[in-house]
């Protein structure tokens, strides 16, 4: 007789089935595609209630709700048709470039959200919350710049040196908080922080100085050589005349999320790099030395970070300003957070975001819908991805982490 037909086998097998299933419907990728559900259908409480239709037919609800409920489905839905028309596709646009356009730029807006995602995601992985990106992107963009106005260089040679510029930069600035927390256990979050502040001066400062002050204003540094800006990725060839942004700073942040994944998954480096998150004191007891890890991971942080200068400062015609980190720095934490510090899921966490920021302002200039609820889907969603929990009781899903009703049940009268 086969095993499969053994009492035992037959028992487990059901159980088994059982927890794979709740492996996949309390999982993470799930999780945080119902905190994107959950924040665009709170988005559209506030949309609606903040449309003046809506709060004309609220007066009279009682007597007539079929005009607050077809008020109300007409902001929303109008909303979000200008939000995907900006994001992803202009369906009413006259020419194929226009209607290509918006995901072109969502990609565009994308490339430093991503790039600075995963350098916050590494940090998480370290056991270490790395808020300083603001400041890695600031310092990075200061030596990307200065390499690509300074020197004239051979083309391909000279965008190489800028970007290497740009990751050197925020490498240093990454380092100064992971040798100061190997050393002396001072905390990477206040550090961070401050550093944030003193890139801030700095730029402020350096925006002065005699070759970076050509202008005279101390707003903006010379223009970049032709040489130092990243090519275009999408040619002429295929879309003649062409408005795209797009440019092959996107290829390094596909190049960049490979590298992230072989980092943590597949090399040595990224083994302890996992280790001495899961649990340091474990790590040091194997014999691996903690503090190496956390200069070396701050610096692999600050690098990715500075690379996502280099998408704002070599462009054509760019240059170097005091905004180029934006909020770039703060908004990539909540990309590797939605992307669960892994590489492809920072990588997709910042494309939507990026949607976001590409579609906010068509939806802001052809409805009455303010950007600001942009930001509160951004924030709702980050809310619901810190809690778990609250999303597993909404939908009734089930705790993967948690032991089966009948594990429980068994245990209980076990115990009785």
């Amino acid at each position: 007789m086969s095993d499969s037909s053994t009492p035992g086998h037959a028992a487990t097998s059901p159980r088994t089935g059982s927890s794979v299933l709740r492996q996949i419907v309390g999982g993470d990728v799930v999780i945080s595609f119902l905190a994107v559900v959950i924040a665009l259908a709170i988005g559209g409480v506030l949309i609606a209630f903040a449309d003046e239709q809506v709060a004309t037919t609220v007066s009279y609800v009682f007597a007539r709700p079929s005009d607050f409920l077809a008020a109300s489905w007409e902001a929303v839905s109008e909303a979000y048709k200008a939000l995907f028309r900006g994001a992803v596709f202009d369906y009413e646009a006259d020419t194929l470039n226009r209607k290509v356009r918006p995901l072109t730029e969502s990609m565009t807006f994308a490339i430093p959200l991503i790039l600075a995602g995963l350098g916050i995601a590494v940090g998480f992985r370290a056991g270490l919350f790395n808020i300083g990106a603001q400041g890695q992107i600031i310092v990075g963009g200061i030596l990307a710049a200065y390499v690509g106005f300074a020197f004239d260089l051979p083309p391909v040679v000279h965008l190489l040196l800028c970007i290497l510029g740009g990751a050197l930069g925020g490498a240093f600035w990454g380092f100064i908080p992971g040798i100061l927390k190997a050393r002396t256990g001072a905390n990477e979050v206040i550090v961070t922080i401050m550093l944030n502040w003193i890139a801030v001066s700095l730029i402020a400062y350096v925006l002065t100085l005699g070759r970076f002050n050509a202008s005279g204003t101390g707003l903006r540094s010379p223009q970049i050589d032709s040489s130092a800006a990243y090519p275009p990725l999408i040619p002429d060839a295929l879309f003649p005349g062409n408005t795209f942004r797009l440019h092959w700073g996107f290829v390094v942040a596909i190049l960049a999320t490979i590298f992230v994944w072989w980092l943590l998954d597949r090399s040595t480096i990224g083994f302890e790099i996992r280790a001495a998150g899961a649990n340091p004191h474990a790590a040091r007891t194997a014999g691996m030395s903690v503090g190496r890890i956390t200069v070396l991971t701050m610096v692999i942080a600050g690098a990715l970070a500075g690379l996502a200068a280099t998408s704002q400062v070599l462009v054509g015609g760019g240059s170097l300003t005091a905004g180029v980190a934006a909020t770039y720095g703060f908004d990539a934490i909540t990309v590797a957070l939605l992307g669960r510090s892994r590489p492809l899921g920072t990588f997709l966490a910042g494309l939507l975001f990026g949607a976001f920021q590409a579609g906010g302002t068509l939806m802001q200039s052809v409805t009455p819908t303010p950007i600001d609820i942009v930001f509160v889907v951004q924030s709702v969603i980050v809310l619901l991805i810190a809690a778990p929990p609250l999303v597993r009781a909404i939908f009734r899903l089930p705790d993967p982490d948690a032991p089966p009703r009948a594990s429980r049940a068994a245990t209980k009268e076990a115990a009785a």
